[in-house]
């Protein structure tokens, strides 16, 4: 197995026993903006199906011990109610990273995708077929669609972090789920013209070779990196260093790619915490990188590293 197991117990996340062969996942259902007019147990079915549907299925070829599942939870906020059972959400997501030597998880993702729309009735089973992703209803199809696609990228980031392109067979599987996504009126973020931040640029950024050093920064900030921290502190932080420098590297050839603001996301306080425990010099190169690459959290490098 690609992975490596690693002493570290999993925070819990989701009730009950958990079923799984790779997933610790928990999904929560808001459904504060459905008007009265909507049966609100439909969504608890829901919440249970989808919770079923993750942690119950077998998403890899690879059998993982209990303290090697992946710790993650999926918030789908309804945003409203059109006919036929037709639905509006954003959906967060959100996955950690267990650090050796430590009861830290360190982020993987945090992301909202503002573009989930689908069809769901009641009891409905809920189906996903690698080779038929759009099944026999593309709007129905695509709530299972979306989250296969960021079990599919959560696998691969974690893949990434423990051995270097050990993601590359999962992001794959999501770029398929892409390249044969449902299609219809409602239904978007699977195509390049959705937005600039969305399903179809995240896995574009993550297959595309010319973006290839991305997939360098990944393993040495997270094995390289933090889980090294513990016993070889200042070895780590240069190969965290090393990451910056190459995600830099790519932001100066190709600026705006959505990884850079994507791999960021909920990291400030990790990488503040790692290099203001360094020299001055590593305070400094690390500030100059950051002043590029995260300018969201700008101020707090300055504050932390200055």
């Amino acid at each position: 197995m690609q992975r490596i197991l690693i002493g570290f117990i999993f925070f819990a996340l989701g009730a009950g026993q958990v079923r799984s062969q790779e997933l610790q996942a928990n999904v929560t259902v808001l459904t504060n903006r459905i008007g009265s007019g909507v049966d609100k147990r439909i969504f608890q079915t829901l919440q249970t199906a989808l919770y079923d549907f993750l942690n119950s299925r077998k998403w890899t070829n690879e059998t993982f011990a209990n303290g090697e599942k992946i710790a993650c939870n999926f918030l789908l906020n309804l945003n409203g109610s059109q006919d036929n059972n037709t639905y509006s959400a954003t959906l967060t997501v959100q996955a950690g990273r267990p650090i050796f030597n430590s009861s830290y998880q360190s982020p993987l993702i945090n992301f909202m995708d503002e573009s989930v729309s689908f069809r769901y009735i009641q009891f409905q089973s809920l189906d996903f077929n690698d080779n038929r992703v759009q099944g026999t209803d593309p709007v129905a199809a695509n709530l299972t669609a979306i989250f296969a696609y960021y079990v599919y990228t959560i696998m691969g980031l974690d893949f990434d972090s423990f051995g270097l392109r050990g993601g590359d067979p999962y992001f794959q599987k999501a770029l398929n789920i892409v390249n044969n996504a449902p299609e219809g009126s409602s239904i978007a973020g699977w195509k390049p013209f959705d937005g600039v931040r969305n399903r179809y640029w995240l896995i574009e950024n993550l297959t595309n070779t010319k973006y290839n050093p991305l997939h360098d920064a990944i393993y040495n900030y997270y094995r390289q990196g933090l889980d090294k921290m513990y016993d070889h502190e200042n070895d780590a932080r240069q190969s965290m260093l090393s990451a910056l420098i190459s995600l830099n590297d790519i932001n100066t050839e190709f600026p705006n790619i959505m990884f850079m603001q994507f791999f960021f996301q909920g990291k400030a306080t990790e990488i503040s915490n790692v290099f203001k425990k360094g020299t001055p010099d590593e305070k400094s190169r690390a500030l100059d990188l950051l002043t590029r690459l995260d300018v969201s959290n700008l101020n707090r490098y300055k504050q932390d590293l200055q």
